[in-house]
C-alpha cells in the first residue's frame, strides 16, 4: 500500500511538472548570467517565450537607467524575456562617461553580448556615435538582415561611427536609408525646450498608438528631414513632435517651430529579402520614460514588431517598477552625478 502511494504521488508529481513546462514554458533564460550585461526572465504574459534585447550604448540621455527599467515592464508585466546589454570600460564598467567618438580614431568601444542578438526576437536600440571593432559591427549587420523587428530610440539614427560599412547590392546602406530618417539638428532647443507628442489623426488607429494620449518628454525635437532629404513614402507618420518653450510639461508650444515627425513606421529588407518591422522613436531620453505615454508606444512596438498586434491592451500596464529617477541628460557628468559602475548596479 504504501509502495503504491509513493508511486501514485510521483507520477502525480511528473504529470504535474510535465503540464507546469506546457502552460508556461522553460523558465530558463535564453542568455547566462554575467557581470557584463543584465537579464530579466519573463513572468506570465503575453510575450512568454519571446526574448527582447535592449541595447544601452550612449553617452547624453542616461539609457543605462532607461533600459533596465524598460526591461523590468517588459518581463514583469508583459512576460517577455529580456537582456540588456551595456557600452563598457576598459574594466568591465557600463560607461557612459567614454567619449563617443574618440579622438584617437584608433581607440574603439565594445558592447559585450552582442551575439546575442541571433538569439532575440526583437531588439530596441539606443547608441550613440559608437566606434566598434568590425566583428561587432558584424553582429549589426546581421540582425538588420534577420527580418526580424527593430525598435530604434533617440540617438540611434547616428549610432555609429566610422567601421565596418552595411553594405546591401554592393552599395553601401546608411541609417538613414534603414530608419527613414536621421539627426540633422535640433530643431527644439537643446536641453532647454521640451516636446509634446502629437498623434497623426489619420494614423490614429494604428496599433501602436493603442491606449496612448499623452506624449510629453524633456528631449526637444530632432530635425531627420530637409527638402533633400523629405520624409520618405514609405514611413508611416504616428507621432509630430511639437517644440514647447521650456522644460515644463504643461508649457506652451514655441509657435515659431512646427511640429515634425518623431515616430514613424517602415520595413527594411535586408540581404536575405527578409522585409523588418520598424519603428523609429527620436524620443526616448530616461527622463522621456518617465512619461507613460512614451513607456506604453515602446511596449506597443514591441508588439506590433513581433506581430502581436492582437495582444495591445489599452489599459495593459507599464507602471514602473521599483525606483526610477533618472539622472538629467547631459555632458557635464561630475555635475550630473554620472559615472561608471558595474551593470548589477542598474539591476
Amino acid at each position: 500500500m504504501f509502495r503504491y502511494s509513493m508511486i501514485h504521488f510521483i507520477l502525480c508529481s511528473s504529470l504535474l511538472t510535465c503540464l507546469a513546462a506546457n502552460s508556461f514554458g522553460d523558465s530558463k533564460h535564453p542568455v547566462p548570467e554575467s557581470e557584463l550585461w543584465l537579464t530579466y526572465p519573463g513572468a506570465n504574459g503575453p510575450g512568454k517565450g519571446k526574448h527582447v534585447v535592449l541595447i544601452a550604448a550612449e553617452q547624453e540621455y542616461r539609457s543605462e537607467q532607461a533600459m533596465p527599467m524598460l526591461a523590468r515592464i517588459l518581463s514583469q508585466h508583459h512576460g517577455f524575456d529580456c537582456t540588456v546589454l551595456f557600452s563598457v570600460n576598459e574594466k568591465g564598467e557600463v560607461d557612459p562617461t567614454l567619449p563617443a567618438p574618440f579622438k584617437d580614431k584608433e581607440k574603439q568601444h565594445t558592447i559585450p553580448g552582442l551575439k546575442y542578438l541571433a538569439d532575440a526576437d526583437c531588439v530596441i536600440w539606443v547608441s550613440r556615435f559608437m566606434h566598434l571593432a568590425d566583428d561587432q559591427k558584424q553582429l549589426f549587420h546581421d540582425y538588420f538582415d534577420s527580418g526580424k523587428p527593430l525598435i530604434a530610440l533617440r540617438t540611434a539614427n547616428h549610432g555609429f561611427w566610422q567601421g565596418k560599412k552595411y553594405m546591401k547590392d554592393d552599395k553601401s546602406v546608411n541609417l538613414r536609408d534603414m530608419l527613414g530618417g536621421t539627426f540633422m539638428g535640433h530643431h527644439g532647443g537643446w536641453h532647454r525646450e521640451s516636446t509634446k507628442g502629437i498623434i497623426v489623426d489619420e494614423n490614429k488607429s494604428h496599433s501602436i498608438l493603442i491606449g496612448v494620449d499623452d506624449i510629453w518628454g524633456t528631449s526637444d525635437v530632432y530635425r531627420c528631414h530637409s527638402e533633400r532629404f523629405p520624409f520618405p513614402e514609405d514611413c508611416k507618420a504616428l507621432v509630430l513632435g511639437q517644440p514647447l518653450i521650456n522644460l515644463e510639461h504643461d508649457a506652451p508650444a514655441n509657435e515659431k517651430k512646427e511640429p515634425l515627425p518623431v515616430g514613424w513606421t517602415k520595413t527594411w529588407t535586408g540581404n536575405k529579402g527578409l522585409p523588418s518591422k520598424i519603428f523609429h522613436f527620436t524620443m526616448g531620453s530616461a527622463e522621456d520614460f518617465e512619461n507613460a505615454g512614451v513607456r506604453r508606444l515602446t511596449v506597443n512596438a514591441v508588439y506590433w514588431g513581433l506581430g502581436m498586434e492582437q495582444a495591445i491592451k489599452k489599459n495593459s500596464s507599464v507602471k514602473i517598477i521599483g525606483e526610477y529617477k533618472p539622472l538629467g541628460p547631459g555632458f557635464n557628468y561630475e555635475k550630473l552625478g554620472v559615472q561608471p559602475h558595474k551593470a548589477s548596479y542598474y539591476k
